[in-house]
């Protein structure tokens, strides 16, 4: 009986502590804790709702200093002539003017923070072409000849594009994309698209390499030939004089492509004549970068003006090694 009575006291000693044992109480939040959760909150709010707002070039972001001057002159300028002969169009320090061929004042056609450049009128003198960042990274925009109606017309996010050349009938436009790999310097190829709509466009060429710096094409009239710069693989320790640039010839009837004028102090910014005889463009002469003229048909080559600003040969020029240029109509 004594066993039975002791056996039970250690049951009940071993039971009725775990039945009268507390739970642990959950520990009060601290207010620094409350803090820290409430800022790891307004962090991910903050941060999705970054990512919901798309950014503004053009918007407010932060003091600015308004710089007003006048100036008669400018640097790295692309200039384009209207197809009648009576308008010049220009870019100067990021915006886009135009003025009469006579001369006379220069007005304002699209400006702001955004950098626009490289415009190009239409064949129809309708539109102009040019290249904005407005949207955040560099693409063709258009906008009539007077400035007014400002549309996007290509939509790259990682491919950007730049140096607009319009078709003969105005209803495409010719630009270089950029392409880049595992290093910056990246490649160029010739991509076009329809005025009308953009979309996502046609590849006419492909990179030889992925530092090959394929650009600043211009169609001939005839709508056949298609003419466009090319640097092969980058080097840090290149040559002018052995040319690095030269231009090649897309044939758009054959598909097929080949070098069209190479030579010492290189080959670059062609632009064909209205009447696609000649193709002007752009070389190193000794200290000097000149004017050329071809003659398609024959080949021969001649200097015609020899006081130009200094080319961008050596350097990574994905705007082109050499500011746009026209023809006037009459050639």
């Amino acid at each position: 009986m004594l066993r039975r009575l002791f056996a039970l006291t250690l049951l009940l000693s071993l039971v009725l502590p775990a039945h009268g044992q507390q739970p642990t109480p959950t520990p009060t939040p601290s207010p620094a804790d409350k803090r820290s959760e409430q800022l790891e909150e307004a962090q991910k709010k903050a941060e999705a709702d970054k990512r919901a707002d798309k950014w503004d070039v053009e918007g407010d972001h932060g003091p600015t200093t308004k710089v007003e001057f006048d100036t008669d002159e400018g640097t790295w300028m692309s200039c384009d002539v209207s197809p009648d002969g009576a308008r010049i169009v220009f870019d100067l320090l990021g915006d886009i003017y135009h003025m009469p061929v006579a001369g006379g004042r220069a007005e304002l056609l699209s400006g702001g923070v955004s950098w626009e450049s490289q415009p190009r009128y239409s064949p129809d003198g309708k539109t102009i072409a040019f290249t904005s960042d407005r949207d955040g990274g560099d693409n063709i925009w258009l906008m009539d000849a007077d400035g007014k109606n400002r549309r996007q017309l290509t939509k790259e996010t990682l491919r950007l594009v730049n140096s607009p050349a319009w078709t003969p009938d105005s209803q495409y436009v010719l630009v270089r994309k950029h392409f880049i790999d595992q290093r910056s310097l990246g490649a160029g190829e010739i991509w076009m698209y329809h005025a009308a709509g953009g979309g996502t466009g046609v590849q006419l060429t492909e990179k030889t390499s992925w530092t090959a710096n394929v650009g600043e094409p211009v169609i001939d009239p005839q709508k056949r030939f298609i003419y466009f710069v090319n640097s092969g693989d980058f080097d840090y320790n290149k040559n002018v004089y052995d040319s690095i640039y030269w231009i090649e010839r897309y044939d758009t009837e054959r598909g097929r492509r080949g070098v069209f004028v190479r030579g010492a102090g290189g080959s670059v910014r062609p632009q064909v004549s209205p009447d696609g005889k000649l193709l002007a463009f752009i070389r190193r002469d000794r200290l000097n970068t000149v004017l050329y003229l071809r003659e398609i048909e024959s080949g021969r080559e001649w200097p015609i003006y020899d006081k130009l600003t200094h080319d961008q040969q050596e350097t990574w020029a994905v705007y082109g090694t050499y500011p746009g240029y026209s023809w006037t109509p009459v050639g």
